[in-house]
């Protein structure tokens, strides 16, 4: 299940246009095509890359989010890397983790993952935000979560009913979750996240016509 991101409208460049891609894991918020902030942002961004463009096509990005998460483990440090990417008419969910591989050389493999989401099939777009102050008093946005939910059961799951002997079921949906904070990608990153909820919010009703 995807963990978290921010994405959506790009926040735009100033005149000399956003920094080359540096080494991975540094802010992709200043990019606007999602190629530039893959390199940018990913260890493996050629494989993402590639799992987005089998799928996308010729198809336009109009937002994207990204996200890595670093997991200690007693074999090491494992990175969990994850991009949503929307064209308008379906969500690209891609991911990847590295996992334990004795019989391959380094001792792991990339396990990537991608699914394709029609926007037709999400009935839930849930966003909340942390909104505070800086150090000169301005209005700040400090933090966001994004839910997305669709309708297809995740988890079934059996309650107590009220009589003796009776039981109801109750069902999570399949959600994806994306957040951003000051800690985890910065202001940047919040306003990406920010736009991004906001344009499912505006698209999802044009998927399910």
């Amino acid at each position: 299940m995807f963990r978290s991101g921010g994405a959506g409208r790009a926040v735009g460049p100033g005149p000399a246009g956003p920094p080359p891609p540096g080494p991975a894991g540094g802010d992709w918020s200043p990019y606007e095509r999602f190629q530039d902030a893959a390199r940018s942002y990913f260890i493996h961004a050629d494989v993402a890359l590639d799992a987005v463009a089998g799928v996308l096509g010729r198809r336009r990005v109009r937002g994207f989010t990204l996200e890595r998460v670093v997991d200690l483990t007693e074999s090491g440090a494992s990175v969990w890397q994850e991009a949503a990417v929307c064209d308008g008419r379906r969500l690209i969910l891609w991911h990847s983790e590295e996992v334990t591989d004795h019989e391959a050389p380094g001792g792991t493999v990339l396990d990537s993952s991608v699914q394709v989401l029609p926007l037709g099939a999400i009935g839930h777009v849930g966003m909340r935000t942390m909104v505070g102050r800086n150090e000169r008093g301005d209005r700040m946005n400090r933090g966001v979560y994004l839910v997305v939910a669709t309708g297809t059961v995740q988890e079934l799951s059996a309650v107590p009913g009220d009589d003796a002997g009776s039981a109801t079921a109750r069902f999570r949906p399949e959600a994806f979750r994306f957040s951003k904070s000051l800690d985890d990608g910065g202001p940047g990153q919040i306003a990406r996240l920010i736009d991004f909820g906001r344009l499912l919010g505006q698209l999802v009703p044009e998927g399910r016509r």
